[in-house]
């Protein structure tokens, strides 16, 4: 069956996307995860990968075309397969209605060693691949469920990776068959999740195993099927033995006590699921309840002060959890770190904050802040050639320098899901409000989990500001391939002597962390010493744009 593969849309205000290029042409083979064409919004590139195997039928525009979403772009099945009926118009895509059911006929003797084939025509749907090193989504909710419609564009389920969410949209129109998994799932990127087609078609061959999708293209010798009888298919399954349970209600069986034995499965596949487990907890059906309702009251152990004992627990890492510290340990183990601290007047940059908050709201500037003005000031004092050892990366296990001709700024986001870094990029270019948009615009998507990948690399420094929570000085880690990272501290009142009296001012703590191996001690703390006496004169620094 031929597939129409749609352009997806990338936001809910995108309406068209560019392509770049066609990976895949007429006539080339296609397996699931191939790369079949590139294509970029205003302000993101993405890849396009094939959800289904087969042969690339035909390319519907051409590179360079601007693409309304939701649109056929290209269309995957076998050679020989008609495939006009996808070929979008002025109007959109054509309504393909679904082919007549042909008349019942005896059965074509089937040669021995001939591919897999099934009842009807079942599509599957993969997880993506969010970026080169995504290894696997957890799957947030499912939006379809067994024997829901679906029409193309369709949102089929929510997942993340350990940086951002998305939403599957569907490809093909029909009805959904089957999930394989559920939600609070991790699934490995590439394998089906579920299936789409008519009700009746067959899906089973698309179930994954823990080996990955089953080889629809291996040979196999095909059995008569017998028809199972109407009583047997009423009949709820059955659990023995071992019992089938997923990854969250084990967890929360272990956690609740819930007496599995008394469990009835409603997952697919006779598998108990969350729902199933919190069945258990709602009735009572406690692992000891029962002899616990039937004996007499005890009285409770007074808890004994200072005598050795164990209640700890334990909890899996988050996936987020999991890259930061691989990441965290990736940039200590194999950099030569240090760190320099300085100190600057914040008394022009306080000033200038008051006077937006006071008189900006007619011109949008009235929520500017300390950290927006910062990141301005870095921006201009790494565009010094004096400074672009650290406006690089430093690749190729420490052998090539990687410089940029622009500034694209990392900004640490605190998220309830864990620190995500998301770039500011040409901020060097940016006006200070373009600039305090942006970083405001970037910091929601992460906390609301909507940030798009390529947002979350591609950065050149980095800044990372706690002064808020009074530190006021700390070492921050480089996010590699980086070469140094600027931590912002708290402003504090200190003294110094001015014309022969003791002053107060506000004093803000500047912390350089940067790779030995890329620059010197004495070019790093000429960087404080500049970005210092940028802070200190905001106002030229903004004259001169």
């Amino acid at each position: 069956m031929a597939v129409p593969v749609i352009m997806p849309r990338q936001g809910n205000t995108v309406e068209s996307c560019i392509i770049n290029e066609f990976k895949k042409h007429p006539g080339d083979k296609v397996e699931v995860g191939d790369v079949l064409f590139s294509y970029e919004t205003d302000k993101a590139a993405f890849e396009e990968e094939a959800k289904v195997a087969g042969t690339l039928l035909a390319n519907f525009f051409e590179e360079g075309d601007d693409v309304p979403c939701l649109l056929n772009v290209c269309v995957i099945g076998n050679p020989g397969e008609d495939f006009e009926q996808f070929r979008p118009n002025e109007n959109g895509n054509p309504d393909v209605a679904p082919a007549a059911a042909p008349a019942a006929a005896a059965p074509a003797a089937k040669p021995a060693g001939a591919a897999k084939t099934w009842k009807g025509n079942a599509v599957p749907v993969i997880m993506p691949r969010q970026g080169n090193t995504v290894e696997s989504c957890v799957i947030n909710e499912f939006k379809k469920q067994p024997g829901d419609k679906v029409e193309i564009g369709d949102v089929l389920f929510t997942y993340e990776t350990d940086k951002a969410a998305f939403e599957e949209t569907s490809k093909v129109a029909g009805t959904l068959l089957a999930n394989f998994f559920e939600e609070g799932d991790d699934v490995p990127c590439l394998f089906n999740v579920c299936v789409i087609g008519e009700p009746g078609d067959d899906f089973e061959q698309f179930r994954p195993t823990e080996d990955g999708n089953p080889d629809l293209s291996a040979p196999v010798e095909e059995a008569p099927v017998e028809a199972a009888p109407a009583a047997e298919i009423a009949e709820a399954p059955v659990v023995m033995g071992k019992i089938k349970i997923s990854p969250r209600a084990k967890a929360l069986a272990e956690k609740s006590k819930a007496d599995l034995s008394q469990v009835v499965p409603t997952g697919p596949d006779g598998r108990v699921i969350e729902r199933d487990v919190q069945a258990l907890i709602d009735a009572g059906k406690i692992v000891g309840a029962t002899a616990a309702a039937e004996a007499p009251a005890a009285v409770a152990a007074p808890v004994e002060k200072g005598v050795p004992c164990d209640d700890s627990y334990t909890e899996p890492m988050s996936n987020m959890r999991k890259v930061i510290a691989k990441s965290m340990v990736a940039s200590l183990s194999s950099m030569a770190q240090l760190t320099h601290n300085i100190s600057c007047d914040a008394t022009e940059i306080k000033a200038a904050r008051a006077m937006f908050k006071a008189k900006g709201e007619p011109f949008g500037m009235d929520k500017i802040s300390i950290n927006d003005i910062v990141l301005y000031v870095v921006s201009r004092t790494l565009t010094m050639p004096e400074h672009r050892a650290l406006n690089a990366n430093l690749i190729d296990d420490g052998k090539t320098m990687k410089y940029f001709r622009g500034v694209h700024l990392g900004v640490a986001v605190d998220t309830d899901r864990g620190l995500m870094v998301p770039t500011i990029f040409n901020a060097d270019k940016m006006t200070l409000k373009e600039i305090s948009d942006t970083v405001k615009k970037l910091a929601k998507e992460c906390k609301e989990g909507k940030i798009k990948p390529d947002y979350l690399k591609g950065a050149s420094f980095t800044v990372s500001n706690i002064g808020v929570y009074g530190i006021e000085s700390f070492t921050p880690v480089i996010n590699p391939p980086q070469t140094g990272i600027l931590g912002v501290c708290a402003v504090k009142d200190a003294f110094k002597m001015e014309n022969g009296e003791i002053k107060v001012y506000p004093s803000m703590g500047l912390s350089l962390s940067y790779d030995h191996r890329a620059l010197d001690g004495t070019p790093a703390s000429k960087f404080l010493v500049d970005l210092k006496k940028n802070l200190e004169n905001f106002n030229l620094v903004l004259a001169r744009g």
